[in-house]
């Protein structure tokens, strides 16, 4: 058993950390500019950031390592540094947990590559995996507990993270991002996620939703794995509220009340790891902690009361074709 069954095992429900892009553009990071970089040469900023979700009550925090793989790194005449990018995220965290006085783990985030795969692009599953595995071998190396793959719309993304945690001997996490009406980008809808996990070179320890369109959709997300997969462990990482654009800024709408409320509908929902993704604060997250230290599992809900509570979906499922219109195929899908 690693670390993460155990500490579920022992826990009901476990809270993840919060926004990792919007707290260090609020402690200086310039866009456009690699956060990664930020763990060789502002270092004390990346133990503040961890710091202060500890301090919120987070169960699991993930290393900055998001885009620290030589593709997304290459962009930025970093590619050559991407086990000491990578190193340097694991150890960062990985202080910061054992200084906490109480269990943290350290999930080593990868997310996407950024690059197509053929024979849409160039990217092949063997370049994908070696991708991932340089990166999954730097995050071990600083000490991470499990890996986090994350934000993934690709089938073939996924299975090339699987491939690469199973290299290095690492338990994973992967989540999807279900953001176009319903499903991911590349098509890949909530319940296909869980079927495709079958077919991975390891078991994810966890699979779910993070990031997306708003709190209503992923959670609409969710409910749909937690009702095919019961016995599943899932995750739910939503962005606080939805992202909307004032001036030169992207402001995300969601209160800490609001994402108390969200944490409280994933629990009832069967989500075991809830967290926060873009927008979510230090202060957002204490709401969460308090409201799931409070919350006594309810009725499950469905998506209109996840509606009427959090807001509308900004990007339904599109609805089937009533019978005798397109021959039963589905209507094209739509933005919300």
């Amino acid at each position: 058993m690693n670390k993460l069954e155990d500490l579920l095992a022992r826990k009901r429900t476990l809270l993840a950390d919060g926004a990792t892009g919007t707290n260090l553009f609020d402690m200086g990071l310039t866009s456009g500019d690699p956060p990664e970089e930020w763990n060789l040469t502002e270092p004390d900023k990346i133990r503040a950031l961890h710091r202060g979700f500890v301090e919120a009550g987070a169960d699991i925090i993930l290393t900055n390592s998001f885009g620290a793989n030589r593709h997304r790194l290459k962009l930025h005449k970093l590619e050559g540094r991407v086990h000491d990018l990578n190193a340097a995220a694991g150890r960062l965290a990985r202080e910061v947990a054992e200084g906490s006085g109480r269990e943290v783990l350290v999930g080593g985030s990868i997310g996407p590559t950024g690059e197509l795969f053929a024979p849409l692009g160039a990217l092949t599953h063997e370049e994908a995996v070696d991708t991932f595995r340089e990166q999954a071998e730097g995050l071990k190396a600083g000490g991470v507990d499990v890996l986090w793959v994350e934000t993934m719309s690709a089938a073939e993304e996924m299975r090339a993270g699987a491939e690469a945690a199973a290299a290095v001997g690492m338990p994973f996490v992967v989540t999807a991002s279900f953001d176009t009406a319903g499903k991911t980008m590349m098509g890949l809808g909530p319940t296909g996620l869980g079927a495709l996990t079958a077919g991975f070179a390891c078991t994810p320890v966890a699979y779910g939703s993070n990031c997306g369109v708003g709190a209503s959709d992923l959670l609409a997300a969710v409910l749909e794995i937690t009702a095919a997969y019961p016995e599943a462990v899932v995750v739910a990482k939503a962005n606080c509220g939805i992202p909307v654009i004032r001036g030169d800024e992207v402001v995300y709408t969601g209160t800490p009340e609001l994402m108390g409320d969200y944490a409280r509908l994933a629990m009832d929902a069967g989500v075991r790891i809830i967290g926060g993704c873009c927008g979510t604060s230090f202060g957002h997250l204490a709401a969460m902690r308090q409201a799931l230290d409070a919350h006594e599992t309810g009725a499950r809900p469905t998506v209109e009361e996840i509606v009427a509570r959090l807001g509308p979906l900004v990007s339904p499922p599109a609805a089937p074709a009533p019978d005798g219109e397109g021959g039963g195929r589905r209507r094209a899908r739509r933005r919300g």
